[in-house]
């Protein structure tokens, strides 16, 4: 519809600002270079020393490069392979709504359950329900820190909440969405990288694509201890067996340049402004802890429901955004919507200029 109508996308999470020309100078370079074969099945080998070298730095870890990490193609590639990897039949799987709608199809083509426990309206988690929900067929919970799409960081608390459940219940796998993880603001989010308890039955996800603004080349990686990784590669080896070789060598240079400490501070600015620039419209603001998204209110411009007036606003408003109720599975409605600000400046403050006349 954004198309159709020539609406400015606010929907979709992808950035609209050039990639950084010192990667794209790389990429050039590495064309005319012998690049351009399969790599190992787990990834390009100076790339996968360098994530581990990131994990480190970043977290404190220390991931095997020959047996902890894989390089897959992009994190949804790498959640699917994971769930494909280690549920089974009549397995169940706690997603938590809001959600990513990429949690679920794998599950069914498990032929198993996903068992859909709603967020607080707030959206912090209910572990008392989440805990309820456990049973001796559950095999895996996802986890997704930062949130898409409600901008939200789990706690300390939660995480000793949720290592009392696992504790409780040993058998259950987890599955840590973090491909957010670099997009942080006033306070840090806590990975399962840094939980000892939780990292050795964890398989953590990140996405080069979301920390480097280069959706489109679709890379991401897994770390999980061996155990784990052993039957994630199995199922990875006939679903893509390698990555595009010339993104693996690309940004294996490019962290030898780039600092991803100041990434937060290039999304924080972005979320201050577009936050600054709606100030004024009649749009009520929730939290935005993490991720390039903000989730607003319309509660007092329309008492419609969250798809009428995202339809509503692109066709009369000229604005694109995503209503918050198709990321649950009981299309719970709160009268909120979705919009991304990774988008350069004159985007956002046009699409402000027209909202605020609402």
């Amino acid at each position: 519809m954004a198309t159709e109508y020539n609406a400015i996308n606010l929907s979709q999470g992808f950035p609209n600002f050039p990639v950084d020309e010192k990667l794209t100078d790389i990429v050039a370079e590495l064309a005319k270079e012998d690049v351009h074969q399969y790599t190992p099945m787990a990834g390009y080998p100076p790339l996968l020393t360098k994530i581990a070298a990131l994990v480190n730095d970043s977290y404190q870890r220390t991931a095997q490069t020959e047996t902890e990490i894989l390089v897959t193609t992009g994190a949804t590639q790498g959640i699917f392979t994971s769930i494909q990897a280690l549920v089974e039949n009549e397995d169940e799987v706690i997603i938590l709504d809001p959600c990513y709608d990429s949690y679920e199809a794998p599950v069914l083509l498990c032929n198993a359950k996903p068992v859909r426990v709603s967020l607080n309206d707030d959206y912090t988690p209910n572990w008392k329900t989440i805990e309820a929900a456990c049973t001796s067929k559950t095999k895996m919970i996802i986890i997704n820190n930062p949130h898409n799409p409600t901008g939200k960081i789990l706690t300390k608390t939660d995480f000793e909440a949720l290592e009392k459940i696992l504790e409780k219940f040993p058998k259950i796998i987890l599955l840590s969405d973090e491909v957010y993880e670099y997009i942080t603001f006033e306070q840090k989010h806590i990975s399962v990288h840094t939980r000892k308890l939780l990292r050795n039955r964890a398989i953590v996800v990140s996405s080069f694509g979301k920390t480097f603004h280069i959706t489109g080349w679709k890379v991401g990686y897994l770390v999980a201890p061996e155990h784990l990784m052993k039957e994630i590669k199995k199922v990875h080896q006939f679903l893509v067996f390698s990555v595009n070789s010339v993104a693996q060598a690309a940004i294996s240079n490019y962290l030898d340049i780039v600092s991803v400490d100041e990434i937060g501070d290039f999304y924080q600015e972005k979320r201050d402004y577009f936050r600054q620039l709606l100030s004024k419209s009649r749009f009520k603001l929730l939290p935005c802890e993490g991720t390039y998204f903000q989730v607003v209110s319309y509660a007092a411009i329309s008492n419609e429901n969250d798809v009428d007036f995202c339809k509503r606003l692109i066709t009369e408003h000229g604005v694109a955004a995503i209503p918050i109720s198709n990321f649950y599975e009981n299309g719970k409605d709160l009268h909120l919507i979705r919009f991304c600000f990774a988008k350069d400046n004159a985007t956002l403050e046009e699409a402000a200029r027209r909202l605020c006349k609402i």
